[in-house]
């Protein structure tokens, strides 16, 4: 129970964290989504790359107890630097960004690393012959962290959007209490030790079955000459050196390789959850009859499924296949799973479209979208270059948005021939509304869609205007 405990908290604080992540690099550090998303992916590989630097650590150094606990505190100091880089008043943006990615590196090599020990050392707990114990506890276990990543993914995003601290999002606190779950986890951990069946190194496995591919190719080579025999698996020519039981293991991980081909593919795309449909998310209406979801809630629809759909499937359609007399191997479950998860980028894609089609493209940096409406009934010029045409009020029309290119303010001057009507001034990166009717001007910033959609997801109880511009 201690370290399902454990295995609990950890899955809470690593998936509550990365909930918020994009949203973070995109509202807090400013970045562009382009540059999130890949950054965000560039974590995620890092941690799922790092537990080939942990096992062995365990295997041939440290244990697996010893490679947990030293790791899981590198873990919670990473989670402690992250959430003081959300706090604003800690330095300026260089220094939130330097803290972020050394929080960042600091994570991804603690849950890396400790990712391929918790597991096995839950199963040291049990001897051979406890093979239902053994399987009981693999249940509750990867239970735990299917409900850790669900509680996690729906709590974080609400302590970061409807918990206002330093004027703004809290994301100091929707990182923080990730960090303080952390710390737990690692104390429910050690508060076991006295109880744990602790084994010593036994030499780096990963480095002996890489040693074992090697000696079976160099020997097969050595001996390619037509008057040495054949033997049934090319791995064989490794017996010289290495037993029976290590090359038989070699020949089971090798044909379990060729079904992990297509697996970095789907998760390029589901890891999408938290980076591109949660910036999708952030652009739609997430009202759900009174219920307003956060963009970043997204992502608990996928530990939610697993709780969901893993009995219906077990339990309820694979049984009635069977009955159907279909004999519904595992490769064909994993590749009506691919097919489904690339129908999904599908609907993704279609759902994008529809969005790009309802909501135009907001001004960049270092421009400006300024509508004049006309009405003086003459035409009229801005900055003395762009002509603007008198509206008709018998047949209006709304007038199109002119481009203003320019960094930081600029002042608008609008003119009829000589006499100067009116001055305003703009922001880059906005988008105005400028009436005119000849003794005196009238300038409303209009929010954008994207604008009106954050706000009435946070709740604001402010009217709202039901058109986007």
């Amino acid at each position: 129970m201690f370290i399902i405990v454990n295995e609990f908290c950890e899955r809470f604080s690593f998936y509550g964290m990365k909930a918020v992540l994009t949203l973070y690099f995109v509202n807090y550090l400013h970045w562009d989504r382009n540059l999130s998303t890949t950054v965000y992916h560039a974590f995620s590989g890092l941690c799922y790359f790092t537990p080939i630097i942990g096992a062995p650590i365990a295997d041939a150094w440290l244990g697996k107890f010893n490679t947990i606990f030293w790791l899981s505190i590198l873990y919670v100091i990473g989670h402690v630097i992250k959430s003081v880089g959300a706090i604003p008043t800690v330095g300026n943006t260089e220094v939130h960004v330097a803290l972020s990615i050394i929080g960042l590196v600091a994570i991804a090599f603690g849950t890396g690393g400790i990712k391929p020990c918790v597991s096995a050392f839950g199963g040291d707990q049990f001897k051979e012959e406890h093979v239902q114990e053994r399987a009981k506890f693999f249940s509750i276990f990867y239970l735990s962290i299917n409900a850790g990543s669900l509680i996690s993914t729906f709590v974080t995003p609400v302590l970061r959007g409807d918990v206002q601290c330093f004027g703004t999002d809290c994301y100091a606190l929707a990182f923080g209490v990730p960090a303080a779950l952390m710390l737990f986890a690692l104390i429910v951990f050690v508060s076991g030790s006295s109880m744990y069946k602790k084994y010593p190194p036994q030499g780096n496995i990963l480095g002996s079955v890489f040693k074992c591919i090697g000696f079976a190719i160099k020997n097969r080579w050595n001996h390619r000459s037509k008057e040495h025999p054949k033997r049934e698996h090319w791995l064989d020519w490794a017996t010289e050196k290495y037993s029976k039981k290590l090359i038989t293991e070699v020949k089971m991980v090798t044909k379990v390789l060729f079904l992990y081909i297509p697996l970095p593919m789907f998760w390029a795309l589901f890891d999408q959850q938290g980076s591109r449909w949660t910036l999708q998310a952030t652009r739609m209406n997430l009202d759900f009859k009174g219920f307003v979801a956060q963009p970043d809630q997204i992502q608990i629809l996928n530990p939610l499924l697993i709780l969901i759909l893993i009995p219906v499937f077990d339990l309820g359609i694979y049984p009635l296949v069977k009955l159907c007399k279909i004999n519904f191997k595992p490769i064909p479950k994993m590749a009506i799973g691919m097919i489904i998860a690339a129908l999904a980028f599908v609907v993704a894609t279609v759902v994008e479209i529809k969005i790009i089609e309802t909501i135009p493209v907001a001004p960049k940096a270092g421009e400006s979208f300024l509508q004049v409406m006309n009405f003086a009934g003459r035409e009229v010029t801005v900055n003395g270059e762009m002509r603007v045409p008198a509206l008709d009020p018998k047949d209006f029309k709304d007038p199109e948005y002119l481009t203003l290119k320019f960094d930081g303010t600029q002042t608008v001057n609008v003119s009829e021939g000589n006499n100067q009507l009116c001055s305003v001034q703009i922001t880059e990166a906005a988008t105005y509304s400028l009436a005119v009717d000849g003794r005196k001007c009238s300038l409303v910033r209009r929010r954008t869609c994207t604008e009106i959609i954050e706000r009435r997801n946070r709740k604001d109880t402010r009217k709202q205007s039901h058109c986007c511009h």
